[in-house]
């Protein structure tokens, strides 16, 4: 199997992914001209050599109208200072971040750890004043990129998980989040650049590390807020993650959606066969090598999780009954719920109640099982389970947008529209709901 293992030991920024991920691509140029012909207004990337700590990788310089966010020099003392951004991160319109580490400088973009971080941003002592982009422009740049419909797709799916981490930490609605306008060319081009090298390479599977996301605190104009930052901790719920000695944020928010976007698991390195090495370098000088890498490589076909089918044979309940009980497990967290025919004892005729649910959730299950039926037992077998990892996208139709089912993984890509926004559209626009599916799949 097509294995893509990242290595997160400092953490992860959209630049030095798409760095790492631009190592292992075989047209290079190639990936790098498409990016420069996006038509994103003054964005241009360049691939520059950078070593760190003695291992040689690639600098994704992404720069607009010119400039590349970087930081000013550290004072002496701040030893482990990491300065950086959150890759255009996104913010209430009134939320202005100042971050520091135990030294002054505006904080704006996450590039290699180590940007600025500020609306009104400075360089070299000019101040520049930029508008702001709620998140439905933003799709709709993405949307407009001469690129495959799944390279967009996936990349709106990484806006709107950031777009909704941030309104969930500043307790605001989705729509009230803003995206800096220089931030958000920026930080598209990453994530854009990350969805389609990924695209290209074509993993059968992605795997990562535990993330390190660096510790402390770092101060902004509305006092001292923790690291990891409360939007990255809220993309990185359930992700296995450490602090470790190096002060500063090491997992920025653009970097955590797109782990957790793509990375079907993580955990240790699997047994692997390497037949490529990428590495992403970030410009700021630590005690040990500021970088990403991206092992691409062989890894033997196995189930990737694990399920449970709770099972039990039921000969003395209505069909409504039975009907209403599935109902209830699907909604107390069951994964699916059927029923099949069976003849029971004394040639009675049945039916064979089986629930699928994770393994964290067997005694609950069973419990929910016993209450909402009338058996007074089940069975519970343990399976290995193969499944594609799923995501979620958007594609543009001349009625209006439609959502997308996406899932990938073993080579298998499957794509299918959201039933209820195409009909919906159908509906409000007097057409059949086969014509929009057709339109939608005609775009795929």
């Amino acid at each position: 199997m097509k294995t893509l293992y990242l290595e997160c030991n400092m953490g992860a920024a959209g630049d030095m992914l798409m760095a790492a991920l631009y190592e292992l691509l075989e047209d290079k140029e190639g990936f790098l001209r498409t990016m420069n012909h996006l038509g994103l207004p003054g964005v241009h990337l360049e691939a520059q050599a950078a070593s760190t700590c003695g291992i040689a990788g690639t600098h994704m310089a992404v720069t607009v109208h010119g400039q590349e966010e970087t930081e000013p020099a550290a004072p002496e003392g701040a030893r482990h200072s990491q300065i950086h951004s959150h890759e255009g991160e996104e913010h209430h319109s009134h939320h202005e971040h100042e971050h520091h580490h135990d030294h002054d400088h505006e904080h704006e973009h996450d590039h290699s750890h180590e940007h600025e971080h500020h609306h009104d941003h400075n360089h070299g002592g000019e101040h520049h004043h930029h508008h702001h982009a709620a998140p439905g422009h933003i799709a709709e740049l993405i949307g407009s990129l001469p690129l495959p419909e799944p390279v967009k797709a996936q990349a709106r799916g990484v806006y709107d998980a950031i777009a909704q981490a941030e309104a969930k930490a500043h307790g605001c609605p989705v729509g009230d989040v803003h995206f800096h306008e220089v931030g958000a060319l920026d930080a598209v081009a990453d994530v854009v650049g990350v969805c389609y090298a990924l695209y290209l390479l074509q993993p059968d599977q992605i795997l990562a590390s535990p993330i390190h996301v660096g510790s402390g605190t770092v101060r902004c104009a509305h006092g001292v807020m923790p690291v990891p930052a409360p939007a990255t901790a809220n993309l990185l719920s359930g992700v296995p993650i450490y602090g470790g000695t190096v002060q500063g944020e090491l997992c920025t928010p653009t970097g955590a959606a797109l782990l957790t976007h793509f990375a079907q698991s993580f955990g240790p390195m699997p047994v692997m066969a390497a037949q490529g090495v990428g590495v992403g370098i970030g410009t700021k000088t630590f005690e040990q090598a500021n970088c990403v890498r991206a092992f691409l490589g062989e890894t033997a076909e196995q189930a990737n999780g694990e399920i449970l089918e709770l099972v039990c044979n039921i000969d003395d309940m209505t069909p409504e009954a039975l009907s209403y009980a599935c109902s209830r497990l699907l909604e107390l967290g069951a994964l699916d719920v059927y029923v099949t025919p069976g003849t029971m004892k004394k040639g009675r005729s049945g039916h064979v109640l089986t629930v699928l649910c994770p393994p964290e959730q067997e005694a609950d299950m069973a419990r929910h099982i016993l209450s909402e039926t009338t058996t007074n037992g089940l069975r519970v077998r343990r399976c290995g389970k193969y499944f594609l990892t799923p995501g979620a996208g958007q594609v543009q139709t001349q009625w209006g947008p439609v959502g997308l089912k996406l899932a990938h993984g073993f080579g298998v890509t499957h794509q299918k529209p959201e039933f209820e926004d195409a009909a919906r559209l159908a509906r409000e626009n007097g057409v059949s709901y086969q014509e929009i599916v057709k339109e939608i799949l005609g775009k795929l």
